[in-house]
């Protein structure tokens, strides 16, 4: 059974779907700790809900991002994880953080490789749709490898149309429903070696 450490900062949605499909035998993985830099982050209410160790691991305005890497790094290896699962976290990892779980950092990003990395990828894909520039955006989840922003090797895509009577709200949520399969399609294919 693969053992999961899951990042967070916001709703958590996606570490739901990750929690679903590992109860309900999905997965053969557990999530064994859920950390968010942010203390409002739904997502710890939802790793309290399933008896997983929630953590808030706050970066101070003062610390050294490396620092503050290299203490979460230390914060996560007391799990032994298997993979280290970015859903929703807001951060940019250093290399303090990503070289102590080479080839086991798992980003999800919701957009097409090479489109849109970094934050608001959904929303900017949507005021790009609303110029003609593109007639559709995507989900990816990939490794993350070094310091680059949604940049790792890829491990799924999904495109995602963008229909004319979408508003950004209706594409979120059919978006949110990609991330949550694929996500989960991936860690699986992860833990099987597929």
């Amino acid at each position: 059974m693969k053992r999961l450490v899951v990042l967070i900062s916001g709703n958590g949605s996606n570490l739901q779907a990750i929690l679903d499909a590992c109860a309900n035998g999905e997965l053969n993985a557990r999530v064994i700790a859920v950390i968010s830099n942010n203390a409002d982050a739904f997502g710890l209410t939802r790793a309290r809900r399933a008896n997983v160790h929630a953590l808030l691991k706050a970066k101070d305005k003062s610390q050294d991002r490396r620092a503050y890497d290299a203490e979460l790094a230390e914060l996560v290896s007391q799990y032994e994880p298997d993979f280290v699962i970015l859903a929703g976290w807001m951060r940019i990892l250093s290399s303090a953080f990503l070289d102590k779980f080479p080839n086991r950092v798992v980003n999800l990003h919701p957009a097409l490789p090479d489109t849109f990395p970094g934050t608001h990828a959904i929303e900017r894909a949507f005021n790009a749709y609303q110029r003609g520039e593109i007639s559709h955006t995507g989900v990816m989840v990939h490794l993350v490898p070094d310091e680059g922003v949604d940049s790792g090797p890829v491990l799924a895509q999904e495109i995602v149309p963008i229909e004319k009577n979408d508003t950004l709200e209706t594409l979120e949520t059919r978006i949110h429903q990609v991330e949550h399969r694929l996500l989960v399609e991936t860690i699986k294919r992860l833990e099987t070696g597929d």
